[in-house]
């Protein structure tokens, strides 16, 4: 056989396996090939009061300085009279599931998700996140944004801009209200370019 042949089946076999490296890639980036994040800790269930509701209860704080949480897996809080601890949670999709989190579907329930975003440099990005139902975002401690409405989750339901991520470690808070049945929150960094941020990974641990 010639040379021009091996060397086709060698760039077959490389053009094969890009599906593979890229996977590869993204698990260790802790992102997904859309940028968004995979790895977080979760804390769920907190019930709602009697009369609260899911909107309500963003406005709420549940946990102290709910702003600024910086949990890992395991770690345990006491709300009210019963105990939680933080579970890391690897997304099988582009979205996380605080259902999945609690053990059970919770309704008339609010949770919290946390993940640590690595950058190599200082970056001016634009957040892009969803939620199903409400939620309420926190970066580096600041609020970002927070969304009411009673919804089904879908991607880039909401974008806000010309947001700082310092080079080194950035702590991003996502506190998600349910109101019935699924429970669940996405985000993800993109640049002027609408394309994901390079030079950032996500982590479930600082």
């Amino acid at each position: 056989m010639s040379k021009r042949f091996f060397a086709m089946v060698a760039v077959a076999g490389l053009v094969a396996a890009l599906p593979f490296v890229r996977a590869a890639d993204d698990k260790k980036s802790g992102l997904d090939g859309d940028g968004f994040i995979k790895e977080w800790v979760l804390l769920a269930p907190i019930k709602l009061a009697d009369g609260e509701s899911q909107a309500d209860s963003l406005d709420k704080e549940k946990i102290k300085d709910e702003a600024k949480l910086e949990p890992k897996d395991g770690d345990k809080v006491k709300v009210g009279d019963k105990e939680l601890a933080w579970k890391k949670q690897t997304a099988e999709d582009y979205f996380f599931d605080l259902n999945k989190a609690a053990g059970d579907v919770t309704e008339q329930a609010v949770g919290y998700a946390v993940t640590y975003i690595t950058a190599d440099a200082d970056k001016e990005v634009t957040l892009k996140i969803g939620s199903d139902d409400g939620c309420k975002i926190w970066l580096n401690g600041k609020e970002v944004g927070k969304v009411t409405d009673d919804r089904a989750l879908d991607k880039d339901q909401n974008s806000y801009e010309k947001l700082a991520l310092k080079k080194g470690t950035n702590v991003l808070v996502m506190k998600v209200g349910n109101g019935i049945l699924d429970w669940t929150g996405c985000a993800r960094f993109v640049g002027k370019d609408d394309k994901p941020v390079k030079g950032l990974t996500a982590a479930s641990a600082k």
